[in-house]
Parts: structure tokens; sequence; C-alpha cells
């Protein structure tokens, strides 16, 4: 059994590899399209506009071995394989959303933080 400490060490890690790769180009966003109902790898290429077969393959399997969506190949002889959302998946979208809503909440606050601001700094 992992101590308090161990345990947090632990989780931190695991988030900041999962953040690594939610935060990518795509990973966001392909989460984001699944979570939205499209499931089939053509549906997800048309959704995401620019990605590439080869980044979209990358992503989804990224996002599956860390356990963000799952797989399911119905096994026939044309090829068919849907991807869903796991649960932590789906809470991890909910956050980022909530996320964006703080980030509405306090946006004309943050526009007057020098790193939004649209004029160089002198």
């Amino acid at each position: 059994m992992l101590g308090d400490d161990d345990e947090e060490q632990r989780a931190r890690a695991i988030a900041q590899r999962v953040f690594a790769v939610v935060s990518t180009k795509w990973g966001l966003r392909v989460l984001e399209e699944i979570g939205a109902g499209h499931h089939r790898f053509r549906e997800l290429h048309r959704a995401v506009d620019g990605i590439s077969y080869t980044m979209l393959t990358r992503t989804l399997r990224e996002l599956e071995h860390h356990g963000l969506i799952s797989r399911y190949d119905h096994g026939t002889a044309n090829p068919r394989v849907d991807y869903s959302l796991t649960a932590a998946g789906t809470r991890l979208v909910t956050t980022v959303h909530a996320l964006c809503d703080w980030s509405r909440a306090h946006l004309d606050r943050l526009l007057e933080a020098p790193a939004h601001r649209s004029e160089p700094l002198a």
C-alpha cells in the first residue's frame, strides 16, 4: 500500500503525462469530438479540420494508452472501430470546459494582463 506522499506523487506524475497528451495540437480537439458523438475514425477525421490520418491515428492511440478513450473493434470483414470516452475522459472534458467557463468569467481582468495585451511591451 502506498503512503499518502507516494500516492500524491504518483497522481501528479500521471496527471502530468495526461496533460502532455491532451495539450498537444490535436489531443483535446479529438477528445471533444468523441464526446460530441463522433465515434468512427472517418467521422473524427472530417470533424477535426486539418488533422492527417497519421496524426489522428497517433492521437487516438495516445488517448487510449492514457485511459481517456476506449476503442471497440467490431471484428467485421469491413473494418469498423468505434471510439468512446472513458469515465476519466468524460470527467477531463468536463473539467476543461469548467476552465473555459472560468476564463470567460474573468476575461476582462485576464485581458488586462501583460501576456494578453495586443500592443507590445515598451
